[in-house]
């Protein structure tokens, strides 16, 4: 296939079935993978909730500019946080207020994802395959570990999870692209060797937290200009969907032998693309949704 360095249509579908069959144990991401939570909405109201609450705990101190711009439900807990430092002593003592108003808008999300049916395309599929192939799998994600586990519940997937880890409801501090939740989940698992762990993840964020903690990354995004982000960033592949890692787990034999048969051109490019066109070509051109996870941007809705 054509395409320059970074180019996600330039991947050797190969590496793909490489990455999948040295993989012993599977961290994913919740938001985006697994399901669409706020279905694109904004997390604005929720942001604004936090802010008004915060200026009844902390009357008199006014909220910093950077707090009072976010507009973003896991944006606004990392700034309170980073004003809590700031302001510190003054404004010593927990965040979990803080976290509760969120956690309780993330399990009215889910309610809705789970009656709108926001799970995303091929999400059931890619879980089932994984775990028909005997890799254990876990959660890592900047949502609360409650509204994770039910939206798994009410949709069937719960089972095939052997560890939920959500943020920290105490320290926003240590939300991805911190490697708290990978270390956590990796510690429930019996600590399987990092270089055998692969994080599958949509997020910038998530892949700065997977080679903090050492594992192995792939991008899931349709955006092209973030899989070239996360292929010079040291993604280990990038799809569009997860059609092409379902066909590459379910044509490896269990337990992570190398399979023999020879692969086409044609049935490579369907691989990599899915489709006849370039999944990388649709959508917003060369302009990606900002990074909700990002530390210093939190302006758009939540991914995690």
């Amino acid at each position: 296939m054509s395409g320059a360095p970074g180019d996600p249509r330039a991947q050797d579908p190969h590496r793909l079935r490489a990455l999948l069959r040295d993989t012993h144990t599977v961290l994913i991401d919740f938001d985006g993978p697994l399901c669409d939570l706020f279905g694109g909405a904004s997390t604005g109201h929720i942001a604004d909730e936090v802010k008004a609450r915060a200026e009844q705990a902390w009357p008199g101190t006014g909220l910093d500019e950077d707090v009072r711009d976010c507009a973003d439900s896991h944006g606004i807990l990392r700034r309170l946080a980073a004003m809590a430092d700031r302001h510190a002593p003054a404004l010593d003592g927990p965040l979990d207020w803080a976290d509760e108003i969120v956690e309780r808008h993330e399990y009215a999300a889910v309610r809705s994802a789970v009656r709108l049916a926001r799970e995303t395309a091929g999400a059931s599929d890619l879980v089932e395959a994984l775990h028909a192939r005997g890799k254990p799998l876990a959660i890592v994600s900047n949502n609360a570990e409650g509204p994770v586990r039910e939206y798994l519940q009410r949709v069937g997937l719960l089972r095939r999870f052997e560890a939920i880890c959500g943020r920290d409801p105490h320290d926003p501090r240590l939300m991805k692209p911190h490697p708290d939740s990978i270390r956590r989940a990796l510690r429930m698992l019996g600590d399987p060797k990092p270089e055998q762990v692969l994080l599958i993840g949509d997020q910038l964020t998530d892949l700065t937290a997977a080679v903090a903690a050492g594992v192995r990354f792939l991008g899931f995004t349709p955006y092209g200009d973030r899989a070239r982000e996360m292929l010079g960033q040291g993604a280990d592949f990038v799809v569009a969907t997860h059609a092409p890692v379902v066909e590459a787990v379910t044509e490896s034999p269990p337990g992570g032998q190398s399979f023999a048969r020879s692969v086409q051109t044609e049935s490579n490019q369907d691989c990599i693309l899915a489709t006849n066109t370039d999944p990388w070509d649709s959508g917003p051109p060369e302009s990606d949704p900002p990074e909700s996870d990002d530390p210093d941007s939190g302006d758009s809705p939540p991914r995690t």
